[in-house]
């Protein structure tokens, strides 16, 4: 299991002592459904999240509040990395089918609809 030839006190070992075993996951997936529209009407500014395991309008309430991600991957190189990040939270309940309102730093692209969302389990409420 242990390399022979390094001794016990590098920082390899020290890093597999700490580390326990399991990777945890602090986010909840979710997917961004569109925007909140009427019959012909669409706001932009405020798009809706359906996230995994929540089924009811009384579960939304623990993620009022929560930050959201929306990650993609660009073209370009910026800051060493192709991947950019739109931030959000979450608002309020959109319906009764676990549904949820949310607002964005930077309007979602369409393009996005259908994508993968994250909802980081911070701040904490609880």
């Amino acid at each position: 299991r242990f390399p022979i030839d390094r001794p016990r006190d590098t920082k390899y070992f020290q890093q597999e002592d700490n580390m326990g075993g399991e990777r945890v996951r602090l986010y909840v997936s979710g997917q961004f459904l569109g925007f909140k529209r009427s019959k012909v009407n669409q706001y932009n500014h405020t798009a809706l999240v359906k996230l995994q395991g929540v089924e009811s309008k009384e579960e939304t309430n623990f993620y009022l509040g929560k930050r959201l991600a929306y990650i993609y991957k660009a073209k370009t190189l910026k800051k060493g990395s192709h991947y950019r990040v739109i931030f959000g939270k979450v608002t309020r309940a959109h319906g009764s089918t676990g549904v949820v309102r949310s607002k964005f730093r930077k309007p979602l692209p369409s393009n996005a609809i259908g994508a993968r969302i994250r909802c980081l389990l911070y701040p904490s409420t609880i």
